[in-house]
């Protein structure tokens, strides 16, 4: 049950109201932030709001027990604080929110309707959407191993164990020409054959990382297509250093980087069909392994 104010309660009731949404957002490097979809700055608590024109909250999902809760917000991308570079390079990733209900004629009655951190944030050329989901979310984290025949650890970890900064998996390049929002040609990886780097990591020198979906050769010119555009960064003549991808199979792991000793996936594991296959008349039945 929430706590309203009787103040507030009161001016509810009276069927005139003077509401407005706020936002207070911590992001995870410590800055915080305040929003709200009024049409001019409030005070709230030690922060100010800003206003955002076009700033529309979505509906409140509650659940009961461990459900997560679950909300959205959308809007313009009009604020100086958030900008499509730093969504693009993670910087609003898991959040904490806040999401309040206050009368915009005295900020101190407020009602506290969502706690929670920003999960998803779709973006486009003007505008972006977050999902917001509440703190039962960490709740429903997988915890442990899953088995699967892919392995479960990220390439240059402590886990895998291979050493990704030699020259064989690592190389610098430059942007010689920006072919989309997320793909472009570059010089400097001339010497690695296509798909080398399919599924690897980029890292920008003006700073931010991406993810990349696809190494190509077209006409003896290298392309580089992104998971996701990664925003002003990407131009002609910007610098970056890029590291070599794995598909967390066993025959890569084995093949490209000789690290079958610490692959950590289970490759011999039997399918569905093997589990579920029963006794063959003219094989053998005496408990022993199906692999010879």
């Amino acid at each position: 049950m929430r706590n309203i104010p009787e103040v507030l309660a009161a001016r509810l009731a009276s069927g005139v109201t003077t509401l407005a949404y706020v936002w207070r957002i911590v992001r995870r490097d410590g800055e915080a932030f305040a929003f709200t979809d009024h049409d001019r700055a409030l005070p709230f608590e030690a922060l100010t709001c800003e206003p955002m024109a076009g700033l529309v909250a979505g509906a409140i999902e509650k659940s009961l027990g461990l459900g997560v809760d679950t909300a959205s917000v959308s809007g313009a991308l009009s604020s100086v604080a958030i900008t499509e570079e730093d969504l693009a390079r993670g910087l609003w990733d898991g959040a904490q929110v806040d999401l309040f209900r206050v009368d915009w004629s005295d900020p101190s009655l407020r009602v506290h309707l969502f706690a929670g951190r920003i999960g998803e944030v779709r973006r486009g050329v003007s505008a972006f959407e977050a999902e917001l989901r509440g703190l039962q979310a960490a709740l429903n984290t997988p915890v442990g191993r899953v088995f699967s025949r892919f392995c479960d650890a990220d390439l240059g970890d402590a886990r895998c164990g291979k050493d990704v900064s030699t020259s064989a998996f690592r190389s610098e390049g430059v942007v010689s020409e920006v072919i989309s929002n997320a793909a472009f040609r570059a010089v400097g990886l001339e010497g690695f054959a296509g798909d080398w780097f399919t599924r690897g990591r980029l890292s920008w020198d003006a700073g931010g990382e991406a993810e990349v979906s696809e190494h190509r050769i077209e006409a003896d010119a290298v392309v580089i297509e992104l998971l996701d555009a990664p925003g002003a960064v990407l131009a002609s003549g910007a610098a970056f250093a890029i590291f070599a991808g794995c598909d967390k199979r066993f025959e890569t792991c084995r093949a490209k980087f000789g690290n079958t000793p610490n692959f950590r996936g289970f490759p011999h594991m039997p399918g569905n069909d093997a589990l579920q296959s029963g006794p063959v008349a003219g094989e053998r039945l005496d408990g022993s392994s199906r692999r010879v």
